[in-house]
């Protein structure tokens, strides 16, 4: 049996925390699956999976590159848009007009990267906010948009001209099926090569130039990944809840992505579900109850998270973890 296949086992013959995790995973998985037959609303845990996907792909670009974008709304706005128009009115299937969508949401991300790619720190965020509230007056402005109403009753049609999507059992299947990809493809590019150097740009930039890396190559690429999967997140939002609306673009979404990647652990993998879920349950749990202060409620949890749980929830519970097994 190989390294990798061993199942690690400290001195005193406690699984070590790795192991832990991958059944917590597996755990985490297999409540996923079972969750509409529960009495978890499905269209609530689509809601939620799509907002994680844009935490993980904001959490690769912030995370494990160091590059804080305050405007990364417009990427999964202009996807929303893209796909909502295109289906409804273009009349492409629902596989088609996702698809159409995360590329649009590339492009874009790959315009702004090349302007804003090559400064850093305050002017990198200022830059991203700049260019998304130009698209947010585009996305106003535009006829095919809708302005302020957006656009509303998109339907989801049958996938690969097949699978009923309408049924919101088989729509979440799919959404969690996306999220899965997603949630794999980005541990695997943290762990690739490129994963590293975009670490060791994150610790020290001038270090990486030095060993003879093209860091803005390598912060090009991490943006137009980070854009392109955004993008994916808000064209599954699109045919999951039927329409695109102005907030999709605004930049209070950024905010709020950047508070979810922060409350749930910037730069570990499963901060940025955590942070998603929480954020979008308080918003839903509590609009009914305290209206428009749920916003509050909100922020004061994230100032007491940051006042005392500085990691983030997974941060901490890591290394909690880490200081009981260096005892």
């Amino acid at each position: 049996m190989s390294a990798a296949a061993t199942p690690a086992v400290s001195g005193t013959g406690k699984v070590s925390s790795p192991r832990i995790g991958h059944i917590t995973w597996l755990v985490v998985l297999a409540f996923l699956l079972v969750s509409p037959f529960v009495g978890v609303y499905p269209v609530f845990m689509m809601k939620a999976l799509c907002f994680a996907i844009f935490a993980c792909a904001f959490n690769l670009l912030l995370g494990y590159t160091g590059l804080l974008s305050f405007g990364h709304a417009s990427f999964m706005g202009s996807a929303a848009y893209a796909t909502g128009w295109l289906v409804r009115s273009a009349h492409l299937s629902p596989e088609l007009g996702v698809l159409a969508g995360t590329l649009v949401a590339g492009v874009l991300g790959l315009v702004v990267g090349l302007i804003a790619i090559r400064r850093q720190g305050i002017y990198f965020a200022m830059i991203t906010l700049a260019m998304a509230q130009m698209i947010y007056f585009i996305c106003l402005q535009m006829p095919f948009t809708g302005g302020e109403d957006g656009l509303q009753g998109v339907p989801r049609g049958r996938l690969f001209g097949l699978l009923p999507l309408d049924n919101d059992l088989v729509m979440y299947y799919l959404v969690l099926a996306v999220f899965v990809a997603v949630f794999l493809a980005i541990v695997r590019i943290v762990h690739s090569p490129y994963g590293q150097v975009l670490k060791a740009i994150r610790e020290n930039e001038p270090r990486a130039i030095s060993l003879g890396y093209d860091v803005d190559r390598y912060k090009l690429l991490a943006f137009v990944l980070s854009t392109a999967l955004a993008g994916l997140a808000g064209s599954m939002k699109t045919l999951v809840l039927g329409f695109a609306t102005l907030s999709d673009v605004h930049w209070s979404l950024s905010g709020e992505v950047i508070l979810m990647t922060l409350l749930g652990g910037m730069g570990t993998f499963a901060g940025p579900v955590v942070g998603a879920v929480t954020i979008i349950g308080l918003q839903n749990f509590l609009a009914d109850r305290v209206g428009s202060w749920v916003t509050v409620i909100i922020g004061v949890i994230f100032v007491f998270c940051v006042i005392a749980f500085r990691r983030g929830i997974v941060g901490e519970l890591l290394a909690w973890l880490q200081r009981r097994r260096q005892r």
